[in-house]
């Protein structure tokens, strides 16, 4: 009935499938749950205990095949038609995740995305910019989500019929850069298949540090001119590609780039201190796509 998937990359899933496989036992389901692990070299002794797991399995790729090409394996691999995908560095809030899952399978044609929280808790101040833009832009409310259920939309939470990916399936042609959901969800739009948003969510636990959370934001940078160069996404899908697109209209790009490249080092010193403006943030984005635009 339900095949739970998760990809996995130097990542402790024990605890998550635990606590699924607890649920599904208590909701009386027949399930499976898949953990791929896509050739790390951290954890994979600990997640072999998967194994011994009823109703789980856990497997590792020789070699490494990024975050697109991942997820499609494992809806190959998947045994039932409703698919409900998760990140690894994720675990449920509530004690009736599962089922709030089950009540939304039918044969109607969709994804439904549970959504994210964070624990209200401060990190470690290394840890404070990814946490508080998760808090800020990804920890919404249905309502908020709704307001525009695609862009909303992010891969480490969701519910989806394996007969839908023969239509709309992760793009594995493009670079692991990042924003592969953003392009998927833009997919999912195109074909006219729609996003219900419930509440449903999981903590995020995977909060990166700051060189790590800067060094997946320039990645995501490139990703998405990648996309959007390669007109797999339009300039007016994404907030920032979209300003950027008016900016280089108006014959500005090349001052954003220039102050860009003037105020970097200050913006990066209040984007790793304690309390690191938002704002600040955005600024960073577009300018180093703007750059990216100038060259």
């Amino acid at each position: 009935m339900l095949s739970i998937l998760i990809p996995t990359y130097n990542y402790n899933v024990v605890p998550l499938v635990l606590e699924l496989q607890k649920q599904c036992l208590e909701c009386k389901i027949t399930f499976e749950i898949l953990v791929v692990d896509d050739c790390s070299k951290l954890f994979i002794y600990k997640n072999q205990k998967i194994n011994s797991i009823e109703n789980c399995r856990f497997e590792v790729l020789e070699k490494n095949i990024g975050r697109s090409a991942i997820r499609n394996l494992l809806a190959k691999k998947a045994e039932f038609n409703s698919l409900l995908f998760l990140d690894a560095d994720t675990i449920p809030i509530h004690n009736h995740f599962i089922k709030s899952y089950v009540a939304q399978i039918n044969d109607d044609e969709k994804v439904v995305y549970g959504g994210i929280e964070y624990q209200k808790d401060k990190p470690k101040k290394s840890r404070i910019l990814r946490w508080k833009y998760g808090h800020s832009r990804e920890a919404l409310s249905v309502e908020k989500r709704n307001i525009n259920p695609y862009i909303s939309f992010l891969t480490l939470n969701f519910l989806i019929q394996k007969s839908i990916f023969s239509t709309v399936f992760f793009n594995e042609t493009i670079p692991n850069l990042r924003h592969e959901d953003t392009l998927f969800s833009y997919n999912l739009m195109e074909e006219k298949i729609k996003i219900i948003h419930i509440e449903n969510p999981v903590f995020h636990l995977g909060i990166d540090d700051f060189e790590v959370a800067i060094k997946k934001e320039n990645e995501s940078i490139l990703g998405l001119k990648y996309l959007i160069d390669h007109q797999l996404l339009p300039t007016d899908y994404v907030r920032i590609s979209k300003i950027a697109a008016k900016i280089e209209k108006l014959k500005l790009n090349f001052a954003f780039a220039f102050f860009y490249k003037t105020t970097r080092f200050i913006f990066l010193k209040n984007l790793s201190s304690k309390n690191p403006s938002l704002l600040i943030f955005d600024l960073y984005r577009l300018g180093n796509l703007c750059k990216l635009n100038s060259n």
